[in-house]
């Protein structure tokens, strides 16, 4: 008769301190990177139904005529009333177009979150400014990789092909939101375009590529509003100054001598046009103004 084989047991790891300190590191981490796409998703989740309840009053709400082309600005100050966070009318357009060029976010609605979907009066017109979906990646795989600072300015692009590259390149490589911001500036679609060899291209942009992390992810001006935190609350005031003007010395000294700055989303009128600029800085050799990115214009 064959003879049983016998039950061979790996050995159990050597428990000692250098093994207590890794294991615990190891369930710091899982635990705040859970904690962080969990935040994210419920955050990216709530500002598309935000987007959703807003042209879905414009096209069916009984009174929509009576607030006209000032409804955002009046439903910013209603929301602002009630404590909403995050609801400028700025940021309200921004909600907006991010339902109507994310349609496929509605496939990663919880089953919780689905009775909050607005019920149409009456079968909704055909929304002509929703771009088709074909190029787009999945909604589940987007809300579980890209934070809403990441759809902020993914939505920005107007060509539906641009935008799914930069999807697909931001998740691959784990890209923070200020990679992403990098990449856009230094026209990576283009260059990939153009390039005789993609995959070298690819591989030198990931590589030099700042990777998004949890305390990234939790630090995110949108989080900190998301869950009705204020800085002072999480660090202390003196730690929170030292921070920001650590960063804001950095960032000069990258842009180079004689740049001082002024001001953030600066508000002009160009004609009929009114627009926003992010950051705007003045350069006392030069002496002239610098605007860092290009004025984006807000309807």
């Amino acid at each position: 008769m064959p003879r049983k084989s016998e039950n061979l047991k790996a050995p159990a790891p050597e428990l000692n301190f250098t093994a207590l300190v890794e294991a615990i590191r190891q369930v710091h981490e899982q635990s705040a990177a859970s904690a962080a796409r969990t935040v994210n998703a419920s955050l990216t989740l709530r500002n598309w139904l935000i987007g959703r309840h807003i042209c879905e009053y414009e096209q069916n709400g009984t009174d929509r005529a009576k607030y006209g082309e000032r409804l955002l600005e009046n439903l910013s100050a209603a929301l602002g009333e009630k404590g909403v966070s995050r609801v400028e009318a700025r940021e309200l357009r921004r909600y907006r177009r991010f339902y109507l060029v994310y349609p496929q976010i509605r496939e990663s609605l919880t089953p919780e979150m689905r009775p909050f979907l607005p019920v149409p009066s009456r079968p909704p017109r055909k929304i002509r400014e929703t771009p088709s979906p074909d190029f787009g990646t999945p909604g589940k795989m987007l809300i579980s990789r890209l934070s809403f600072s990441h759809f902020a300015e993914l939505i920005e692009i107007e060509d539906p092909l641009k935008r799914a590259f930069y999807e697909i390149e931001c998740i691959r490589g784990n890209w923070s939101v200020r990679s992403l911001k990098r990449q856009m500036a230094s026209l990576y679609f283009e260059r990939s375009g153009l390039s005789r060899d993609k995959k070298k291209l690819a591989v030198l942009v990931q590589a030099g590529a700042e990777q998004a992390e949890p305390k990234l992810a939790i630090r995110d001006p949108y989080v900190f509003e998301f869950l009705g935190l204020k800085p002072k609350e999480v660090m202390s005031e003196s730690r929170l100054e030292d921070a920001v003007l650590d960063k804001l010395q950095e960032f000069l000294l990258e842009l180079g001598h004689g740049f001082c700055f002024e001001a953030r989303q600066k508000s002009i009128l160009i004609g009929n046009t009114r627009g926003f600029v992010d950051l705007v800085f003045y350069h006392r050799i030069l002496k002239c103004h610098v605007l860092s990115p290009p004025c984006r214009t807000r309807c």
